[in-house]
């Protein structure tokens, strides 16, 4: 079976041909339904734009693994380069190494480590493992298992990890923490300070010194809070590639909901354009699309390598953007078609009102019945020729 490619080495082949790239990011349904159009959904976006690799989660607090693997394995059968995400939440040694094993089995060379949030209804993260109890434990055990085999990416969080972004309490920020502050509607602003942002980074490079060959961003809406986090990583000596994870906007209530669980700055212009067209879905699927171009333009000219697209299963807004951005195909118009009708319809009724003598469309001309004609009237000659013959035939019977 012939082994995926590392993605590591596609980002160094892209970045010698100058050529900037695309990446999709799934999570594993809840349906066998929802697994099928997921397929198809699949299918169509490759064709569009193939992606040089596709993601899929490891479900909230663990709970699909096995589906995560299950997907990850038809990913590859349809030709695509899946990227396998792997946490420490609720997870056994023995699961990190059978799913590592299958991976490998079948030419599956991509992961990302990651620590995971906590299951549902558990406000703090415990680990189930104590082996496991970060994303570098992870990264450390998959090389040392596994040496250079897999790409292992990790995350990287441009805003600060949202365990450590807390309320400033009224305090002056520095002119970094304002880039990557959070103000909400009550006023209050939250931000991770300059020093919890020196450990995170600190962090950051402990996984890649580990074997850490890519990092991808959590999601963000300020292009300049990005370009700020690579310029800090930068200067912490971290120098892999990091890839911009942009997540599109589908609906208001989703959206709010992801802002507030990972504390997510929001530009007030955005957060005004959210809150005004949030009853109308199409006006608000419009402002995810237009939003995503300004983005994905802005970052291209910021000099990201590729686009990472957290697509939360739906394909029509992100290749809305990958097509105005020219890295889609454009979508061939449908070509006018008169409905058939059904044979029943077809069906020879003979000559109407309007059309006489139609011709039945559905039968060749010799088969095509004669239509009626309507009786004659008779003239006075043959009037009394027929009354003549009449009292002929009775005379004659009498």
């Amino acid at each position: 079976m012939s082994s995926s490619s590392k993605i590591v080495d596609l980002i160094a082949e892209k970045a010698k041909a100058k050529e900037v790239w695309v990446s999709y990011e799934f999570f594993p349904p809840r349906s066998e339904t929802g697994v099928k159009n997921l397929e198809s959904r699949w299918l169509r976006m490759k064709e569009s734009c193939e992606p040089m690799f596709a993601d899929v989660t490891w479900g909230a607090g663990g709970s699909t693994s096995s589906l995560t693997l299950e997907l990850t394995l038809k990913l590859k059968k349809m030709g695509l380069n899946p990227n396998m995400h792997l946490t420490c939440t609720n997870v056994q040694r023995d699961e990190v190494v059978d799913a590592l094993k299958t991976c490998r089995d079948h030419g599956i060379r991509n992961v990302v480590a990651l620590r995971g949030d906590p299951p549902v209804g558990v406000d703090k993260w415990e680990a189930t493992d104590q082996s496991f109890t970060c994303a570098l434990d992870l990264v450390k055990f998959i090389r040392k298992a596994h040496g250079d085999y897999f790409n292992v990416a990790v995350a990287g969080y441009p805003e600060g990890h949202p365990d450590v972004i807390v309320d400033t309490k009224g305090r002056e920020l520095s002119d970094a923490e304002k880039v990557r502050c959070r103000v909400c509607e009550d006023g209050k602003t939250y931000v991770c300070s300059d020093a919890d942002y020196a450990k995170e980074l600190a962090y950051l490079k402990k996984k890649v010194d580990a074997g850490s060959d890519v990092v991808i961003t959590q999601m963000f809406f300020d292009v300049a809070t990005f370009e700020s986090f690579v310029t800090a990583a930068r200067a912490a000596g971290i120098t892999c590639p990091i890839i911009p994870g942009i997540m599109v906007i589908q609906a208001a209530a989703g959206f709010q909901k992801m802002t507030n669980f990972c504390k997510t700055r929001v530009p007030p212009h955005l957060s005004r354009a959210v809150a005004d067209c949030q009853n109308d879905d199409k006006q608000l699927k419009d402002l995810g699309v237009a939003y995503g171009v300004d983005m994905a333009t802005k970052l291209i000219q910021a000099g990201a390598p590729g686009l990472h697209f957290y697509t939360l299963n739906l394909e029509a807004s992100t290749l809305a953007i990958l097509r105005t951005i020219g890295k889609a195909k454009q979508q061939k118009k449908k070509r006018h078609q008169r409905p058939r009708r059904r044979r029943e319809q077809q069906k020879w009724q003979g000559p109407t009102r309007h059309a006489r003598h139609p011709r039945p469309p559905h039968l060749p001309r010799h088969r095509r019945p004669r239509p009626r004609r309507r009786p004659r009237r008779p003239t006075a000659l043959e009037k009394d020729r027929h009354e003549a013959t009449v009292r002929t035939v009775a005379t004659r019977k009498k």
